[in-house]
């Protein structure tokens, strides 16, 4: 039994979900979302709250039951509130900058990178050590944030690289604990 596919979703006032075939499209004040739901899945809406049925009950039905419910809820929440990430550099010259529509990070590499903001995405340089990821898609928001951690993620012993805001980051003794 898939407890979260179960669940049911509220629709709150000034967001509009539509049904075309399978796919759905969700419009709110920040924008617009949509999905292709699996053929296994069925959407029922009914006045402001929606369901989600599967049509038979394999292990990986149940899966999509849930993940489905997921996303539908996760795009709701995206077209009213909208998503962000905080990220963080340090380390001695690394630093982040905006050029144009390319985000230029410095991470002690002999050449800065460049990453190019997708369209959808917001980019905004708190300092020149913070930046600060925000959209209506939590996927994209959470995959663009996550291609820049990677440039340089996090080492444990001086604690240098790219980190999410609010990350800990185990730190070793290193060579002195010996």
């Amino acid at each position: 039994m898939s407890r979260i596919g179960n669940r049911k979703i509220i629709i709150p006032e000034g967001v509009s979900v539509e049904l075309n075939e399978n796919v759905v499209t969700v419009k709110g004040k920040l924008g617009e979302l949509s999905l292709e739901l699996p053929s296994v899945i069925t959407m029922e809406i009914d006045g402001n709250e929606i369901t989600l049925k599967r049509s038979n009950e394999q292990k990986f039905t149940k899966a999509l039951h849930g993940t489905a419910n997921a996303n539908i809820t996760n795009m709701i929440k995206g077209v009213v509130e909208g998503y962000k990430k905080n990220l963080e550099i340090v380390g001695v010259g690394y630093r982040f900058n905006m050029k144009g529509n390319t985000l230029v990070i410095s991470a002690g590499y002999s050449h800065p990178v460049e990453i190019a903001v997708p369209e959808g995405i917001k980019v905004e340089l708190v300092s020149n050590t913070e930046i600060s990821v925000s959209g209506i898609s939590k996927e994209l928001v959470g995959e663009y944030a996550a291609n820049i951690r990677k440039v340089r993620e996090p080492e444990p012993y001086k604690g240098k690289g790219i980190r999410y805001k609010d990350e800990y980051i185990r730190r070793k003794e290193g060579k002195k604990a010996a």
